[in-house]
């Protein structure tokens, strides 16, 4: 959706020139779409990110903000003309980001992450072995509640701040619960610290145990090279 006086190209042309200076995999998402759509980004600076909400900086000598309600609420700029294109968006399981310039609201660029088609069956595998999967993001309730139901997902917790994370994983572990963490960015630090298991530490766990095997099979192999 773009606001009045403001072209497409012109749109994902901030905005991809914003999103460049950003680590975000929906960052790389946005840029992807623009490039693919043959749009020149203009070139950024003083970027901020704000955790959580966004991101903001220059472009073309103006000031752009890129993010969620919350963040243009933030910075007073009023989203109220297109809530409803955006809520349609989530519902549709998309990630909907308003963008702003000179504090005014000039369109809305949605992302929409595919599902690997090895994700259901590995949702399933989990659900054989008893495990209860839960979804944690700073992403919409609507977008959450969309990509839960598709993929079958028991629960979710969703526009919550990375913080937020760590005190639901905190939350499960006080029930009882065992807690196994994956996550794909700075954002999900707080959480994957506070697991029980996070892939950081599986990864690492892995590594040293295939170390350890191939150490005693070499063992093995130099005992019994001495015993012939």
């Amino acid at each position: 959706m773009v606001a009045e006086g403001w072209r497409e190209t012109e749109l994902l042309s901030f905005a991809g020139g914003l999103e460049r200076s950003s680590e975000h995999p929906l960052a790389a998402a946005i840029v992807a779409g623009a490039e693919e759509r043959g749009v020149e980004l203009e070139k950024a600076g003083d970027f901020e990110s704000h955790t959580g909400k966004g991101v903001s900086g220059k472009v073309a000598g103006k000031r752009v903000l890129l993010g969620n309600r919350r963040s243009l609420e933030d910075f007073g700029v009023p989203t109220a003309d297109m809530d409803a294109e955006a809520q349609k968006l989530r519902d549709e399981g998309k990630t909907a980001m308003f963008v702003a310039v000179e504090d005014s609201a000039a369109g809305i660029v949605s992302v929409s992450v595919p599902i690997k088609e090895t994700t259901p069956e590995a949702i399933d595998k989990l659900h054989s072995e008893g495990i209860r999967i839960v979804m944690l993001t700073g992403d919409s309730k609507a977008t959450a509640a969309a990509v839960a139901q598709k993929l079958g997902i028991d629960d979710y917790v969703a526009e919550v701040m990375p913080e937020d994370k760590a005190h639901a994983v905190k939350r499960f572990q006080k029930e009882g619960r065992i807690v196994a963490m994956a996550g794909d960015g700075i954002n999900d630090a707080p959480a994957l610290a506070q697991a029980q298991v996070g892939i950081v530490r599986a990864a690492l766990l892995s590594k040293a145990t295939m170390r350890n095997i191939k150490q005693n099979l070499l063992f093995a192999f130099f005992y019994n090279a001495l015993g012939c």
